[in-house]
């Protein structure tokens, strides 16, 4: 039997917390019906015996395990008490002593900014909640961070995205431990994917261009209003009074990409928005600026691991 820990702390993320843990009971639960041992033992562990979540729910919990006792995974959920918790020298020891007993160790949602003040994510790939992806990246430049992948395995630590991501994980966990026949199984029963079509950007906003500067603002908002206009780099380089080649260093030195690239996500968050309100693929091909279905098809598969029609089918 695999023992899998959860760990809880003050204002902990419920959802972040339950959704691995029906995951796991449920796998086990048709094992049991099919007169099978159960396959997990599923423990939510804390340093005190009562730990209030955040949605005000009061969970009963398991004392912290000695480190050296031998587990299959640690998890680690996010949730709005992830900052104190990261305060907690004890709470960052005991991580980085269980990690080493554990055959996974894993986040989920903000529970990266966890498993990174531990040290466990430096040099790794990882993700985390969209919309802590700038804050995460500046305090964890060691981190390798990717911000629209629902998880990412790095070696044998595994991160995920927000909240309900945890389910995708746990889902991914149990189709390695146990096949895809048990892992679909549980995702029907719970009515979720067994793999999600695309990445969180599906379900947060791409569009991130305007934190943190203010010099390209009025040149974001004629882009909008332009997309089925020129957006060469010399046209905005002169909306913008630069020389393409000044233009160009400082706008990456803004926002962290390069032109070309915030073109590309303008038209494809612009393209979402149309296409969840019913729009033709055609039409918002041609409204976008895309010039043909094909090249918004192919910038969706980029940025969104989904097509444009089948956007538009689930959304």
């Amino acid at each position: 039997m695999r023992r899998i820990e959860v760990l809880a702390y003050p204002d902990v993320q419920l959802l972040d917390v339950s959704g691995p843990l029906q995951v796991f009971a449920s796998a086990n639960d048709f094992l049991v019906q099919a007169g099978e041992p159960a396959a997990y033992e599923v423990v939510v562990v804390a340093a005190s015996p009562r730990t209030r979540t955040s949605a005000g729910l009061v969970l009963e919990t398991a004392a912290l395990p000695p480190c050296e006792l031998e587990i299959d995974t640690l998890i680690v959920p996010g949730g709005w008490g992830v900052n104190a918790a990261c305060e907690d020298p004890s709470l960052i020891d005991w991580i980085i002593s269980h990690s080493r007993s554990a055959m996974r160790t894993a986040s989920v949602c903000s529970g990266a900014f966890l498993l990174a003040t531990a040290g466990l994510l430096d040099g790794r790939r990882a993700v985390t909640h969209w919309g802590r992806c700038v804050e995460f990246a500046q305090r964890f430049p060691a981190v390798r961070l990717e911000p629209d992948p629902i998880f990412i395995r790095d070696g044998n630590v595994w991160t995920s995205a927000g909240v309900t991501a945890g389910i995708d994980l746990a889902l991914s966990f149990v189709e390695a431990d146990l096949g895809r026949r048990m892992a679909l199984a549980v995702a029907r029963q719970l009515v979720v994917f067994l793999k999600r079509p695309g990445g969180q950007a599906q379900f947060s906003q791409a569009l991130r261009l305007q934190e943190g500067d203010e010099r390209f603002d009025r040149l974001h908002g004629w882009i909008l209003d332009n997309l089925d206009g020129d957006l060469s780099l010399a046209t905005l380089a002169d909306r913008a009074n630069m020389s393409p080649r000044s233009f160009s260093r400082h706008y990456r030195e803004a926002t962290g990409r390069t032109p070309a690239r915030a073109i590309e996500d303008i038209r494809i968050e612009a393209a979402r928005r149309m296409l969840e309100r019913g729009l033709a693929v055609n039409q918002t091909a041609r409204h976008c600026g895309f010039g043909s279905e094909e090249t918004m098809r192919r910038g969706f598969l980029r940025v969104l691991g989904t097509n444009p029609r089948d956007y538009r089918e689930r959304f």
